[in-house]
């Protein structure tokens, strides 16, 4: 082939091109906007320009009976201080100065030799008292609760039992409560704090509860305080 006749073939082969791109550019057009989006001329998505791009996952649907676990972490401090100074003072004087008497069979005014009885008497009372109180507690555990019923709002009702039995200890530990389901996480759990109406109940029993429990006369006199 001479050098004309491959400059022609060239010539011809983007003419064919530039004409199949300009008839199939008027054919199917730009893809109408959607409602209430403005779109700019030219304006690409990251999935249109990236090859690396992932779509988000579609959010979860969950169903009654589904298992998610509840990661309880929850830590409680109280500081209280009472202070407490009672004074009180009394002074008082009693004069019997008139008094009945029977004379002869009939009622009379009765002299006081020796006087008018009187009483004098003075109260001095003083009460002072001092309260200080500081507690720290802390829970902390992993517990899988079971969807029970899914509210119409889509908040979701949780409710979990473990029971553990090692030798003659026994741990029980219970959780109800109410989530969103965008407050679980990608891991198909959720934290304590995020759940509402939260009641978590924990009993311990055997060796290592009665190492610590309060005995009987100890639990009275904290109750009743009599010293």
């Amino acid at each position: 082939m001479s050098r004309t006749s491959w400059r022609a073939a060239r010539r011809g082969w983007l003419l064919a091109l530039l004409l199949t791109s300009v008839v199939s550019a008027q054919t199917s057009g730009p893809s109408p906007p959607a409602t209430g989006v403005a779109v700019r001329p030219g304006r690409r998505t990251l999935a249109d320009s990236s090859w690396t791009y992932l779509p988000p996952p579609e959010p979860r649907r969950l169903q009654i009976h589904d298992l998610i676990v509840v990661l309880v972490d929850e830590k409680t401090q109280v500081i209280s201080e009472g202070e407490m100074d009672r004074k009180k003072k009394a002074d008082s004087k009693f004069v019997l100065k008139d008094w009945i008497g029977i004379h002869g069979g009939s009622l009379g005014p009765d002299m006081q030799e020796d006087g008018d009885p009187a009483i004098t008497g003075e109260l001095n009372g003083k009460f002072r008292a001092e309260a200080g109180l500081e507690t720290r507690d802390s829970m902390k555990f992993r517990i899988a609760c079971q969807v029970v019923d899914i509210r119409p709002n889509g908040n979701v009702l949780l409710e979990g039992r473990r029971l553990i039995h090692n030798n003659e200890d026994t741990w029980e530990m219970s959780l109800i409560g109410m989530i969103r389901p965008e407050d679980i996480l990608p891991n198909n759990t959720v934290l304590s704090e995020n759940v509402a109406d939260l009641r978590i109940v924990k009993r311990e029993s055997g060796h290592v509860r009665d190492a610590y429990r309060r005995g009987w006369l100890t639990r009275f006199l904290d109750r009743f305080g009599p010293f």
